[in-house]
């Protein structure tokens, strides 16, 4: 009979720690919701997290955003040596792929962009070019300057040439003056209102031979200015993670989001998510409360 206790009471007491930390740990998501019997309350209901879930999604946001997605940890991050080795990378990958790539600009966009996108972004393109264009040839009064390189020009060939002999540049320059003022204004008023349709229509096809332009005619015998725009890029990504960071991580507000998302999540999908991330982990700790009841049962042996 002695010698059975000696078998029973470590068992009993390895069943007890296994039981009570199973226990512990579903009641820490179970019952979901308050139980009461006559109005009152049972305690320990709801279990811990649903009891404490809006303290638990604050206090997770906060740790998440203070400790794992802070500026010294993203920028860190963000500039180390492998991911800028990365950026480079893909710059090469994209180069390499597109000096052998045939196919024309507008269809390699379509991979990216819509039919409408393109042809949108192609109108304002020319709209863009057109209206400056058009604005710096009509407050840049060209046609003064073309009038009066005209009008020289004029003046120059008759002085030198069979009717400078006869007197006929006197009398040119007369009326090179008023020639000059009506020829500027007419080229003026031209350009006022037609230089936009008139550069349109250039830059329009100019668009169009550009977007029929094979993808590697871009990329082939350029290798200094793509060297450049791999340079400028790298500065930029550089320049946004330095200087932008801070701005994004204030405008994100990713304690805010982690909290809000926590919230909103169903008790029963944070019990199934927490089980997934810590399932191995939770076991252990059930049979580690089986291994210390055991030893429990074993040392209240020698008492």
């Amino acid at each position: 009979m002695i010698e059975l206790a000696y078998i029973v009471r470590p068992l009993v007491g390895a069943v007890i720690g296994y039981i009570t930390n199973d226990i512990a740990i579903r009641m820490l998501f179970r019952p979901r919701t308050a139980k009461y019997i006559f109005e009152h309350k049972v305690p320990f209901t709801p279990g811990l997290i649903p009891k404490e879930k809006s303290r638990i999604a604050t206090s997770v946001g906060n740790a998440i955003s203070k400790n794992l997605m802070n500026r010294d940890v993203l920028e860190k991050t963000l500039l180390a040596d492998e991911m800028i080795d990365k950026i480079k990378n893909g710059i090469n990958d994209f180069v390499n792929t597109q000096k052998s790539n045939n196919e024309p600009v507008e269809q390699f966009l379509s991979h990216y962009l819509s039919a409408e996108d393109v042809k949108y972004m192609s109108e304002s393109v020319s709209n863009d070019l057109s209206a400056q264009i058009h604005s710096a040839l009509s407050s840049a009064q060209l046609g003064t300057k073309i009038a009066n390189i005209a009008v020289a020009h004029v003046l120059a060939k008759v002085k030198g040439g069979v009717f400078g002999m006869f007197g006929a540049d006197q009398f040119i320059a007369m009326i090179a003056t008023p020639v000059e003022n009506l020829l500027a204004k007419n080229i003026n008023e031209m350009l006022s209102n037609h230089s936009q349709e008139m550069v349109g229509t250039l830059i329009d096809d100019q668009i169009k031979n550009f977007m029929e332009v094979p993808m590697k005619n871009l990329f082939l015998g350029r290798e200094k200015q793509i060297e450049k725009v791999e340079l400028t890029i790298l500065s930029l990504y550089k320049t946004l993670v330095t200087e932008q960071l801070p701005r994004i991580l204030d405008t994100l507000n990713i304690s805010k989001i982690i909290e809000s998302r926590i919230n909103d999540m169903d008790v029963k999908e944070s019990e199934k998510l927490i089980l997934e991330v810590m399932n191995r982990e939770l076991k252990a700790i059930v049979w580690l409360g089986a291994l210390l009841g055991f030893l429990m049962g074993c040392i209240n042996l020698l008492f």
